[in-house]
């Protein structure tokens, strides 16, 4: 069992920058792969990014070269860096586990087994 807790999530200027973080439970951390998602208002929950355990990384066409995922297995923490920010970057932001492995389809919320509570993530003009 992994519990997810995200924080770091605020109002923030175009072109500012946030960093989120998702703190795990469990002993098992460190097995999964930890994404990131984010879902604005009436929309359908999208991915963000991805960090696999072995240290790959793979990103949104959205938000690549703007934001780097990066984990910390001593502290059970991922984290999203977001830079130059936009305003059709708003929306709750969850972090994700997957234990899936080669099978995981990064994209499909369902592949992944545990989820956060969300951040909100706020972009003015």
């Amino acid at each position: 069992q992994v519990q997810l807790v995200e924080s770091g999530g605020g109002l923030v200027q175009a072109g500012g920058s946030l960093r989120l973080s998702c703190a795990a439970s469990g002993r098992t951390f460190s097995r999964y792969a930890m994404g990131w998602f984010r879902q604005a208002p009436g929309k359908e929950r999208e991915f963000v990014a991805i960090r696999w355990s072995d240290g790959n990384t793979y990103y949104a066409n959205s938000v690549k070269g703007r934001f780097t995922i990066s984990r910390d297995n001593a502290k059970n923490t991922v984290y999203l860096q977001m830079n130059s920010l936009k305003p059709e970057d708003t929306g709750v932001y969850y972090c994700a586990a997957s234990a899936l492995g080669p099978r995981l389809r990064v994209g499909s919320p369902n592949d992944y087994d545990y989820w956060g509570q969300g951040t909100q993530v706020t972009v003015s003009s």
